[in-house]
């Protein structure tokens, strides 16, 4: 039987024993040339070697305790340092965690918890999302709003960091805090559709945080909301997906929690054993978890920018499109002021900036220079990333347009191992890139030129989709939808809009005499003459066959009448031959109908117009055959 030192009844048999011991001695033996054995003197004995006892007992309960606490903090903060570097992945800061973890920890004080439950809520807040360990890395980092599968996907990480953390001994609950801080009041929250007061109080203190958490702070799908604004959104959800009570004493105490001195960001502590082990390494060790924490952030970020890149590659987008979507993703990887897309024209020896975003970027609109020149050129020569600045004073850098942008970074888009132009990032801070923003460049410099070329794809084919090969004029393709527009667009400023018809003359005759490639010429001649007569902003289209129609943009009868015959004029006007010595005089027969009195949609004005061209083409202007 193992005897407790501090127990009183074994004082008292120490006592009893001691007393007998002495008076035995005090009877058997003879007492010692100045040594008096008494009783009292006996047990006292007995009790300084009892207390002895008791102390080494004492001491190694001590001992064992202190070695136990630390290695409960070591785990802790071993966990610790886990859950701030899986954040870490999702591009989620270590004082936003603390911050959380510590709203949550006064959350629960102020609603009574008792301090075991306290702490762990604390710890939950920490920890809650360990489970994004199962969730892959474009899932957590996506701008764009979550399909249902990859909602899926996410959703299991509250399960999953259930399971991790129900691995770890804590003496107070948090595994099944972590498992319901999704649940939501109205029951329609995940993973069981817990409702009301079945969700635990402290998983339900931890949804308002992390709620709020999660609106005030910037995360890859959205911007940091302000406070004001987060709270109002919080108190909307009030009752369903929140709980009340605790929205309310949140909303009460947020802004004292927030002026609270320990609001600063905290580094993890292992705790007071643990850092009186760790002695004056404790700064040097936060520094480096800072610096690991940062690393880990930016590589996530490097490979999150890479995947939007890559997932761009198939989408089918214009330049313009593609360039907006590319320069979002690279801000974050390679910071600037400006970018800007310069795209070579070989054949005709030159350079254009076909896209500009940022200060000044009106100055690089339309930009054209020699190939070759400046940073684009020196790039496409090296066909490689480049850094400059200003040009030194009497010289120029077609690259470099504007005064407020001091250094510039110019990487090549290779295509098949063609240059087909050159992305440019400029800063207004001087000799701003450098050797890691050259290598980020370089790396990402195949996914951009891979989508440019697939814009430069897009575009031309989208081109010839809506172009009529035989003239270059537009086609019933791109008719229709412009013209629906046009008649919105005159519908809502109470402006009229005129549609002409146009027929060419005698084309049969043309083609049975002289041959279809004379047809053909003669169909590209009244094209030219009829695209030359109109406005910029007014369309001529080729219809089909011999026909072709022309919209004209604020327009009424009267003008409409006056444009029909200025054509009319300029056609038989124009010079054509079939051949030497062979002059044909070609012609056209026209009709006008303007919205609205002719008609409001495009099916009413062009039968309109169609009418109208036939009585003058049987007027006699048009008669020889068609």
């Amino acid at each position: 039987m193992r005897l407790d030192p501090s127990s009183p009844g074994l004082w008292v048999v120490l006592l009893a024993v001691g007393a007998a011991a002495g008076r035995a001695a005090e009877l058997s033996l003879r007492p010692l040339p100045g040594i008096l054995i008494t009783p009292l003197a006996v047990a006292a004995f007995t009790l300084f070697l009892a207390f002895l006892l008791h102390l080494r007992n004492r001491a190694n309960q001590m001992a064992h305790q202190r070695q136990m606490a630390r290695a409960s903090e070591l785990q802790l903060a071993t966990i610790e340092a886990l859950a701030l570097a899986i954040d870490a992945r999702a591009q989620v800061s270590e004082s936003q965690l603390r911050r959380e973890q510590r709203l949550a920890g006064a959350l629960a004080e102020a609603l009574g918890l008792p301090p075991d439950q306290v702490e762990g809520v604390r710890t939950a807040a920490l920890l809650h999302d360990v489970g994004h360990l199962a969730v892959p890395d474009q899932i957590l980092t996506k701008r764009a709003p979550l399909t249902r599968e990859e909602l899926a996907k996410l959703r299991v990480h509250v399960e999953i960091g259930a399971e991790i953390i129900a691995n770890v001994p804590f003496p107070y609950p948090v595994a099944s805090l972590v498992r319901s801080h999704h649940e939501r009041w109205d029951g329609t929250g995940y993973p069981a559709g817990l409702r009301g007061t079945a969700i635990p109080l402290g998983a339900r203190i931890l949804a308002v945080v992390d709620y709020f958490a999660e609106l005030t702070s910037n995360r890859p799908h959205h911007a940091a909301m302000p406070t004001d604004e987060a709270v109002h959104v919080v108190h909307a959800e009030s009752g369903q997906a929140l709980d009340p009570v605790v929205v309310a004493r949140f909303i009460e105490l947020l802004p004292t929690l927030d002026d609270r001195p320990d609001a600063a960001p905290q580094a993890p502590a292992l705790g007071a054993a643990a850092a009186a082990v760790a002695g004056d390494q404790t700064s040097d060790a936060t520094r480096d978890q800072d610096a690991a924490l940062a690393h880990i952030a930016v590589a996530r970020k490097e490979l999150h920018g890479l995947y939007e890149i890559a997932e761009a590659v198939g989408s089918s987008l214009g330049v313009t499109d593609s360039m907006n979507a590319i320069a979002s993703t690279l801000r974050p990887l390679v910071p600037f002021s400006t970018c800007a897309l310069f795209l070579r024209d070989a054949a005709n020896g030159i350079v254009r900036c076909r896209f500009a975003s940022g200060i000044g970027d009106a100055a690089f609109q339309g930009l054209l220079f020699s190939d070759g020149a400046g940073i684009v050129g020196r790039a496409i020569a090296a066909r490689a990333c480049v850094t400059g600045g200003p040009p030194p004073p009497g010289t120029t850098d077609p690259g470099m347009p504007v005064g407020e942008l001091h250094s510039a970074l110019a990487t090549p888009l290779i295509v098949d191992d063609v240059a087909v132009g050159t992305l440019v990032l400029y800063q207004a801070t001087p000799d701003y890139f450098n050797d890691d923003h050259r290598r980020l460049a370089t790396r990402v410099s195949d996914q951009i030129a891979a989508v440019i070329g697939n814009s430069l794809v897009f575009e031309r084919t989208q081109e010839e989709s809506v172009t009529d090969a035989l003239t270059g004029l537009p086609n019933t393709r791109f008719l229709f939808p412009h013209l629906t527009r046009e008649i919105a667009r005159a519908s809502r400023l109470n402006s009229p809009m005129a549609v002409l018809l146009v027929d060419l003359d005698r084309l049969k005759h043309i083609n049975d005499n002289f041959s279809h490639p004379i047809g053909d010429r003669a169909l590209r001649a009244v094209a030219a003459v009829l695209r030359g007569a109109i406005r910029p902003y007014d369309l001529c289209v080729r219809y089909g066959g011999d026909e072709f129609i022309v919209l004209l943009s604020d327009c009424g009868p009267e003008q409409a009448e006056a444009k029909r015959v200025e054509l009319k004029r300029a056609v038989e006007a124009l010079p054509f031959s079939a051949g030497e010595g062979l002059p044909v005089k070609l012609s056209i027969s026209a009709g006008a109908a303007v919205f609205p009195g002719d008609g409001e949609t495009y099916d009413a004005l062009l039968q309109e117009a169609d009418s109208r061209m036939y009585k003058d083409k049987a007027a006699g202007h048009g008669r020889g055959g068609a």
